[in-house]
């Protein structure tokens, strides 16, 4: 892996991951067509520095924003937290089961199987790139021919919450099912504001970022275990390299996320992403 193979991840990374067309389907295509094996520890340690990057440019990006309304006092900190709580835990438990659930049947014959063996398979993502795109897609219609009943401008209720914490557990075992896409369009789809769904969605991200980097450390560790001569410290300084590019590409996207999504053009992001899906199935076919 060398560096200019970690400048362009980093930058596949920081603008997939933060517009809802699925950064790991990009980033694990990106790998395949470079000649990477997507599910090596040498990647599993780069994905942790890219996702490291990406959240920080969510936090940098949004910081403004979430100060005027969820840390304003502590009345609207409060008010939020609640929502907040509420779609983690539930995004948890589905999330968690569906993991257990496909490891237990898909993955029953792999030794030591982990949901992220299949996160190289194309023919995995092709369908998910799909089912995000229609959603994206077709939500982008809806807000178009609703856009005379503009939604109120306020942040999602317990209720609300939960549904998109179900949506965003639907996500997690699949690489192509874009989880801001999803939340995103959710929100919408509830009755939230746009600029309001965008920031609950991204706010969840900052929560959920670390429990996701976490387990990648933990397969880190488990690989580590397996394999003692594995070295990984002689790539940890080009992965800061992968987070910091992937960090000013995240800043980039979602300034390009939210002139979209405020233009109303959010669709043709589910365009995109059934242009993928179809793009993915041809790579699959072609034996990548």
């Amino acid at each position: 892996m060398t560096i200019i193979h970690i400048i362009i991840l980093g930058f596949v990374q920081g603008l997939a991951e933060l517009l809802p067309v699925s950064s790991s389907a990009h980033v694990v295509v990106t790998e395949k067509l470079l000649g990477l094996d997507p599910s090596s520890p040498p990647m599993t340690l780069l994905l942790v520095s890219l996702h490291t990057g990406t959240m920080f440019a969510v936090i940098v990006y949004f910081w403004r924003q979430w100060r005027a309304t969820y840390l304003r006092d502590l009345e609207s900190f409060k008010r939020i937290t609640g929502p907040i709580v509420v779609a983690t835990v539930v995004t948890a438990i589905i999330g968690e089961a569906l993991i257990k659930l496909i490891e237990k049947t898909v993955l029953r014959r792999v030794a030591h199987a982990q949901i992220e063996d299949l996160f190289s398979h194309l023919e995995w993502i092709a369908p998910a790139l799909l089912a995000a795109g229609i959603l994206i897609w077709a939500t982008g219609l809806w807000d178009r021919r609703a856009s005379r009943r503009p939604a109120a401008s306020r942040d999602p209720d317990l209720r609300e919450a939960g549904v998109i914490g179900a949506v965003q557990g639907l996500c997690l075992p699949f690489r192509g099912f874009s989880r801001s896409g999803a939340t995103i369009s959710a929100g919408m789809l509830l009755g939230v504001s746009k600029a309001r769904s965008e920031a609950f969605s991204f706010a969840l991200a900052v929560v959920l970022t670390p429990p996701v980097v976490a387990r990648e450390a933990w397969r880190l560790v488990q690989a580590q275990h397996r394999n003692p001569g594995l070295d990984l410290g002689s790539i940890a300084g080009r992965c800061v390299l992968g987070a910091i590019v992937a960090f000013l590409a995240g800043l980039i996207a979602l300034k390009w996320l939210s002139r979209w999504l405020e233009g109303g053009r959010w669709h043709l992001f589910g365009i995109y992403c059934v242009a993928a899906a179809a793009i993915v199935g041809y790579l699959y076919l072609s034996g990548f």
